[in-house]
C-alpha cells in the first residue's frame, strides 16, 4: 500500500503551528494574547511559530494599539487557508487508508 503525502505541509507538522491555524481558519482574526490563553503556550514559543507562519505566507499581521497598549492581531492568508485544507485532506486520507 502506498501512501499520497503530496498534500501533507511540513509547515503544519508541528501541533502549536497546526492549532494556530486552526483557529484561524474558524476565526476571521485573533489576537496574540487571545491565541496565547488560548492554546496555553508560552509568549516565545507562541511568538517563534507565528514567525514561522508568516516566513511562509501563511499569515498576516496587523500591529495597533488599543488605550495605549500594543495589539498585535493574526489573519490567514489565501495560501494559509489551502495549505490547512489540503494538509487536513492528506490526514483524513491517511486515516482512511489505515482502516481500509
Amino acid at each position: 500500500m502506498s501512501l499520497d503525502f503530496s498534500l501533507y505541509d511540513k509547515v503544519l507538522e508541528n501541533r502549536i503551528r497546526l492549532q494556530i491555524m486552526s483557529v484561524l481558519v474558524a476565526n476571521e482574526e485573533y489576537d496574540f494574547n487571545s491565541l496565547k490563553e488560548l492554546l496555553d503556550v508560552t509568549d516565545g514559543n507562541l511568538a517563534s511559530n507565528l514567525k514561522s507562519l508568516e516566513k511562509e505566507g501563511y499569515l498576516t499581521v496587523f500591529k495597533s494599539f488599543v488605550d495605549r497598549k500594543p495589539n498585535t492581531r493574526y489573519r490567514r492568508t489565501e495560501k494559509g487557508q489551502r495549505s490547512f485544507e489540503n494538509h487536513l485532506k492528506a490526514l483524513e486520507n491517511l486515516i482512511k487508508q489505515q482502516y481500509k
